[in-house]
């Protein structure tokens, strides 16, 4: 039966990484193979002789001996099943609430109209100086709000500034390196690196302290490569701005930025999951964009069910709903994977086998062919570091950044590759030796540091 789990976690990667030429929508093969790994796990669970005990890490002693069932107080292999599945559901419902808050906040700042006065402070028409800003934007911007979020909210607003689609392709290109790295340095901008966070394998400040500075190099040393070639050279024609902005605009953004970088800081305070600290902001937020838009409820309106047009449920209608459900298909079957010992297994031979330096910069590059998610799931059951470890450290990095190099790699390129249409060979040819540059350059002041 594990052949089958192991068959079922293959063909389920491959069907993801072929998304666009099977033309399946990556969510669908994903809570496939979940679904089919746990049932796997169910019908052969009376012949497994590993179990991995997620709550201390290690293999269960004696489990192939267990009963099926439990007795006099005693768990079979059953309970054992049915308690780590609801294990790793309550740590991936974990993530997946957060990153919902984190999405709502960032509608609801769009709903108003915020992200406008981003595009006002963009006056220059030099493309390496637009180039710098939006790079510099997209770091800045995807710490904050998650490198996904920045990746969309840039490309809308170049969209706004360039009229030329190939031009646009080149920035959105950039944008892509710029927001993983800005992703890789804080704890909620990029799905992996919250996934380290929550599991409490990295604390907020220690990671920052340690990927500030690589994840800088990343960004810079692509970018002024960049600045050097023919499609950054020379002037774009501005067009004159004729969106109107909100009179909250300016302060919804700063309120909505606000309450996300509150999150870290509510959890070093209450020692509370980080999904309560963003559930938190978003009811402030919710509440305050409710105030501004001056409603008024009354029996007649909710027998109208006009509340639905507020401000809070036009952005849970819009948030996406499909990528959450795709984490969660990932993330549960790596746990049934988890589960078995296989990762622990796997990560014990590759710890002998070489350097731990090595094999995770090979991660980092694994995560540019297929998603980074999965890749940083496993990773957490193959080392025993206590909290803040160096190699944690550098799994965030890797991840992060890694996946710049193939656009399919990262969330940001996928996104940004829907947008603009971007063609996966496009951007082989001339964006991802820019990435590879950036991130080797990257490792090497992580090492040196």
């Amino acid at each position: 039966m594990e052949i089958f789990i192991f068959l079922v976690f293959v063909f389920g990667y491959l069907a993801i990484t072929l998304e666009h030429p099977l033309k399946i929508d990556k969510l669908i093969p994903a809570l496939v193979m979940m679904a089919l790994a746990w049932a796997g796990i169910a019908f052969g669970l009376d012949g497994f002789k590993n179990w991995f005990d997620p709550g201390n890490h290690q293999l269960v002693e004696g489990f192939a001996n267990l009963p099926l069932h439990g007795s006099h107080g005693e768990w079979g292999k059953m309970e054992w099943m049915e308690n780590t599945l609801l294990h790793h559901f309550g740590k991936t419902c974990e993530i997946l609430i957060f990153l919902v808050g984190a999405m709502t906040i960032v509608e609801i700042i769009d709903h108003f109209n915020g992200f406008q006065t981003f595009k006002s402070m963009i006056k220059t028409r030099k493309k390496s100086s637009l180039l710098w800003i939006v790079c510099i934007l997209a770091f800045i911007l995807s710490a904050i709000i998650d490198n996904l979020t920045a990746t969309i909210v840039l490309i809308t607003i170049l969209r706004k500034i360039i009229k030329d689609r190939t031009l646009r392709m080149w920035f959105a290109g950039m944008i892509i390196i710029a927001a993983n790295a800005g992703g890789a340095w804080s704890p909620i901008g990029d799905v992996t690196t919250t996934m380290l966070w929550m599991q409490d394998k990295v604390t907020a400040l220690m990671l920052i302290k340690t990927l500030m500075l690589p994840s800088l190099v990343c960004m810079i040393l692509p970018t002024l490569i960049a600045t050097r070639l023919p499609a950054f050279r020379g002037e774009i024609e501005a067009e004159e701005n004729t969106e109107k902005r909100s009179k909250n605009s300016a302060f919804m953004l700063i309120l909505g930025l606000g309450l996300i970088v509150f999150v870290p800081v509510f959890k070093t305070i209450t020692h509370l999951p980080p999904y309560i600290g963003m559930m938190l902001s978003l009811g402030l937020m919710s509440m305050t964009a409710e105030i501004l838009t001056n409603r008024k409820f009354s029996m007649s309106k909710v027998e109208d069910h006009h509340h639905v047009h507020g401000p809070t449920f036009k952005a849970l209608s819009k948030i996406e709903m499909p990528s959450i459900l795709f984490f969660l298909g990932i993330l549960m079957t790596v746990a049934a994977l988890e589960s078995l010992g296989m990762v622990f297994t796997f990560g014990n031979e590759v710890n002998s086998m070489m350097d731990e330096r090595i094999f995770v910069s090979l991660l980092g590059v694994g995560s540019a062919i297929i998603d980074n998610v999965p890749l940083v799931a496993a990773s957490m059951g193959m080392f025993p570091d206590a909290m803040d470890a160096n190699v944690w450290h550098f799994i965030a990095y890797a991840a992060g950044t890694g996946g710049s190099m193939l656009i399919i790699g990262s969330a940001a390129g996928v996104v940004a590759m829907g947008m603009e249409n971007i063609e996966f060979f496009w951007y082989m040819k001339r964006i991802s030796l820019l990435a590879l540059i950036g991130y080797v350059a990257g490792i090497g002041v992580f090492l040196i540091l």
